[in-house]
């Protein structure tokens, strides 16, 4: 099927997406405007707890700091990377919990919260899904047109918040295409094709 780019109607209204990198010792985040298919910075940054603080005195930094980024730029939607288990269970477990305390300060401002898998968000900004984190860093400044390289943790956020919305984008135009239902859902489990 050839998409006409100047035909189309309108199908992606303004958003406000913050992105989070989550860590129990350094959360990341990064908010981006969207409207249609223009990608504006807003702010990015990274939420750093002290190392000499219990787990629960690090997820309350991170509640805390997610929830004035919330308050101060009211973002729509959230975009968060999911949980991935290589090494260790216990620094899982740590990741787990930091996501959850961004997730619910998210929540509690009114945020729409997605998920996305690592591999999906660097595939969306370099093209791949074996990206290195300089790569991505690249990639986002471009993007967005930043004068120097954001700092990683924020362009993990960053770049989770631009899958989010390419995703979003494109889920919008399947829909619009009067594809049946059930391609839509592949595709939102990051499989896209004819369904089975």
């Amino acid at each position: 099927m050839c998409y006409d780019i100047r035909k189309r109607p309108k199908i992606f209204v303004m958003a406000i997406v913050l992105g989070i990198d989550p860590g129990s010792r350094v959360t990341g985040y990064g908010l981006v405007k969207s409207v249609d298919r223009a990608i504006n910075y807003i702010a990015s940054g990274r939420i750093i707890t002290d190392p000499k603080s219990t787990l629960p005195e690090k997820l309350e930094v991170i509640y805390k700091g997610v929830s004035e980024i919330v308050a101060e730029f009211e973002p729509t939607e959230l975009a968060i990377e999911k949980v991935f288990v290589s090494k260790s269970a216990s620094s899982a477990l740590k990741l787990g919990q930091a996501r959850g305390a961004a997730i619910v300060a998210g929540v509690r401002g009114g945020a729409v919260v997605k998920e996305y898998e690592a591999r999906k968000i660097k595939q969306s900004i370099v093209g791949t899904g074996a990206a290195t984190k300089e790569q991505v860093q690249k990639m986002v400044q471009s993007m967005l047109g930043l004068s120097g390289l954001p700092q990683q943790d924020a362009a993990d956020a960053l770049a989770t918040a631009i899958c989010h919305i390419h995703t979003q984008f494109s889920v919008r135009i399947i829909e619009n295409s009067n594809d049946n239902q059930e391609q839509i859902s592949v595709f939102r489990r990051g499989r896209y094709g004819a369904a089975e």
